[in-house]
């Protein structure tokens, strides 16, 4: 184990448990918390972790598996190990309830769709239908057998009922007779010797034939079983002895049963207490809102922001406000940490802290600290606190302690963590002080970790000069020199006792006597580190300030970057769409103008004709700098061949190269030839070609022949382009000879509606258009007649 016995002791961790174990839901997790000790495995501790976490998780989910009801079958299985032992009726009904807790948390596991170590620790469960099966038949909720545990005991037990109620009825008559009645204290049917009697009256003795089986302490009352109901009696005996059997062989066979199956039972009941265990755990680590560290090779602790967790339980509740949180840092190359600083300051605090959060985190727990805390799981664990006078062994307190030093030396190595609180104490201070020197020299060349507490001047001196060694002091408050129970790091502490003596009620003249005796070389020196003390408090103060600012410059700026990206794309989008818009609107006035054109031909000369098309090139022209950039999706072409395709930048689409002059292409689009240079071209990675067909031993390009569609959807096109597609489609219907079309634009501002119908009224193979009806699409359909040639 990492400690010992008394080490546990020292750090209270047997309290811990019994915390721990008021978390559990069940007797089987409560017996494994009482007993948990601390592991020496890392993967098993590791496991144990993830497994806490998976429980922390499902807590935070608002779900946990029910686990109440359960109890400790230990002592029954050891119990029924013996053949033809027998089994109460009372702990089958334990056995019942424990294991329909066990089949529900396997079940409520197995609905879970996650694969967790939870979830295959409760898969390793094995369902037990059969004897839960004949426990449910058998035992009632209230621990009594039922009939239903077996059919003979059923039909005895009716017959048992009949034959009381029989005898009953037999006495009922006899009580209310009419000759009889009065000769009986009362009308009463009772038992006595297990026989129904009726009470007769003393003085009425041998006027009713029956058998006297007992008597009132008055002698007044005679207890007597009528010779009618002697059979009957009889009878109920017979019936109860048989019924007793019956019982006796059920519970032999149920507790043959569960003898069978001791091992599966003991194994269920572990695996659930383990569950129950990690449950127990992740609601402590709630309480004290703990966490798992990162557990690192290196020998460094770098536990930030933590908290003694049992300085946070008050009567049963967890308050984080009465545990300060500290910062517990022996970092890599740091072999030792000499705590220094006034009485009541938290210094052996801090040191129990440590050594109970190690023992936590090797037992599975999660410890209150800030996540990105640092620990190595040291594999031995020293631990000097306290007195250790023996006067049965005739032992001194310095004497305890220097046989504990003993005890460290012999066994420290790079895998030791060794807490001294006071070290040096019980002695004269020159001498102990010298002693721990040399025991913190030797401990450091063993590769050991230390942390001490002292008040020793000298200790303070060494840790200042030694390069493995570092001093901190335990923080207080400048104002009122009350302390924080903070750790500051780099410099050491000032005892304060005259200042703590002072501010713990102690008179004026004593203190000032004091401090005569002191000297004034020594209370300057005190005052001097006092001083230094609160002035790196203060820079440390300052620098936190500092840090903060800038977090908060870095997120401000984060911030105005974000939105002034937001304004950025805004803006984008606005001009865009207004682009869209005077485009189609441009579009639309060129179609309006085209059609008056050809419905009054001669009324625009030429040259007007010419010039009004040159003004809308203009217009169209203005709008190109409010354009949105295209973004290149390849790369500008260096070398092309003939029947490579490619796609040219300004359009968005893909053309068929033709020929090559020098830095010009001819491109070959939608049939029609045109001309590009070659920077306003894309290549496709890989190279993309025109598959070659082979026909009468010629190379000919492949033909795609385009299936004509009655319909054009045009929806979400700008004009320009739509008309282009319209021409193109109008053209192809009438190719193929179609009497009739649809043209889908939508409805949306009515805009991209009348630029179509504009332009299907000047072509001439149109010799109607018309909206569609109203339940095939209405105003968003435009149906046109072609003439068919």
């Amino acid at each position: 184990m990492i400690c010992n016995e008394a080490a546990l002791q020292r750090l209270e961790y047997p309290r811990l448990r019994t915390l721990l174990a008021g978390q559990t839901h069940s007797e089987p997790g409560y017996l494994q918390a009482e007993k948990l000790l601390p592991w020496s495995d890392q993967v098993v501790i590791e496991k144990a972790l993830t497994e806490v976490d998976e429980a922390v998780s499902w807590l935070l989910d608002g779900q946990s598996p029910s686990l109440g009801g359960c109890w400790d079958l230990s002592p029954l299985l050891k119990s029924v190990q013996a053949e033809g032992s027998l089994i109460g009726v009372e702990d089958l009904l334990k056995i019942a309830q424990s294991l329909r807790v066990m089949e529900d948390c396997r079940l409520w596991f197995k609905s879970s769709t996650q694969t967790l170590l939870l979830s295959q620790l409760a898969a390793e469960m094995t369902a037990l239908p059969e004897l839960q099966r004949r426990l449910q038949d058998s035992i009632g909720s209230r621990g009594e057998l039922l009939d239903s545990a077996s059919f003979e005991l059923a039909d005895l037990r009716c017959q048992i009922r009949q034959s009381r109620s029989r005898i009953k009825q037999q006495l009922d008559q006899l009580l209310t007779g009419e000759h009889s009645s009065s000769l009986f204290q009362e009308r009463l049917i009772t038992i006595r010797n297990n026989r129904y009697v009726v009470p007769l009256k003393s003085d009425c003795r041998g006027q009713v034939k029956g058998f006297i089986q007992d008597e009132s302490a008055s002698g007044q009352t005679l207890y007597l079983e009528p010779s009618q109901v002697l059979e009957g009696n009889n009878r109920l005996q017979q019936l109860v002895r048989e019924e007793q059997r019956e019982e006796r062989r059920i519970l032999l066979q149920l507790a043959g049963l569960v003898r069978r199956d001791t091992a599966v039972l003991d194994k269920n009941q572990t695996l659930l207490g383990r569950i129950d265990l990690r449950f127990a755990a992740a609601r402590l680590s709630r309480n004290y809102q703990g966490c798992r560290p990162e557990l690192v090779d290196e020998s460094i602790v770098e536990l930030k922001q933590v908290r003694h967790p049992l300085l946070m339980e008050v009567e049963g509740r967890f308050d984080l406000a009465t545990a300060v949180a500290v910062d517990i840092l022996l970092k890599e190359g740091c072999q030792a940490l000499v705590i220094s600083g006034p009485n009541t300051g938290g210094k052996s605090v801090a040191l129990k802290t440590l050594g109970l959060l190690l023992l936590m985190v090797r037992s599975g727990l999660h410890i209150p600290c800030d996540p990105d805390s640092r620990l190595h799981l040291y594999q031995h664990l020293y631990v000097d606190i306290g007195d250790e006078q023996s006067i049965e062994e005739s032992l001194s307190t310095f004497s305890g302690h220097l046989l504990k030093l003993r005890e460290i030396l012999a066994q420290a190595d790079a895998e030791t963590l060794v807490l001294l609180d006071e070290a040096g104490t019980g002695t004269d201070p020159a001498e102990g002080a010298a002693l721990v020197q040399a025991v913190l020299d030797q401990l450091c060349q063993q590769g050991a970790k230390i942390l001490l507490t002292t008040h020793l001047g000298q200790l303070k001196h060494f840790a200042d000069g030694h390069a493995a060694i570092e001093n901190a002091a335990v923080e207080f408050d400048p104002e009122t020199l009350v302390p924080t129970y903070r750790l500051r790091y780099g410099i050491p502490g000032a005892s304060s006792a005259l200042t703590t003596a002072k501010r713990l009620g102690l008179p004026a003249p004593v203190i000032q006597s004091a401090i005569q005796y002191l000297g004034a070389e020594e209370h300057d020196h005190g005052v001097l580190l006092s001083r230094l003390n609160i002035r790196q408090q203060d820079l440390d103060h300052e620098l936190l300030l500092a840090k903060q600012s800038r977090i908060e410059a870095d997120i401000a700026q984060q911030l105005r970057k974000r939105q002034l990206s937001q304004i950025k794309g805004k803006k984008q989008d606005i001009l865009a769409r207004a682009t869209r818009q005077a485009e189609e609107l441009i579009t639309a006035t060129e179609a309006r103008m085209k059609k008056l054109r050809k419905r009054q031909p001669g009324s625009v000369a030429p040259q007007q004709a010419i010039a009004d098309r040159q003004e809308f090139t203009v217009a169209r022209e203005e709008l190109i700098p409010f354009k949105p950039k295209p973004k290149s999706l390849g790369l500008v072409p260096e070398k092309l061949q003939v029947g490579e395709i490619i796609r040219i930048f300004a359009l968005g689409i893909e053309a068929q190269v033709e020929k090559v002059h020098g830095e010009n292409v001819e491109l070959l689009v939608g049939g029609k030839r045109m001309r590009q240079p070659l920077k306003a071209l894309e290549q496709f990675v890989p190279r993309r070609f025109v598959e070659p067909t082979n026909k009468s031993g010629q190379v000919s390009r492949t033909v795609i022949e385009r299936q004509t569609s009655t319909q054009l959807k045009l929806i979400g096109q700008r004009v320009d382009e739509a008309l282009s597609h319209l021409e193109r489609f109008i053209d192809d219907a009438l190719l193929h000879n179609l009497q009739q079309v649809e043209i889908i634009h939508g409805a949306g501002e009515g805009i991209l509606r009348r630029a179509v119908r504009e332009h299907l009224a000047g072509e001439r193979g149109i010799t109607a258009f018309y909206a569609a009806p109203a339940d095939q699409g209405g105003e968003n359909i435009t149906i046109a007649e072609l003439s068919g040639k």
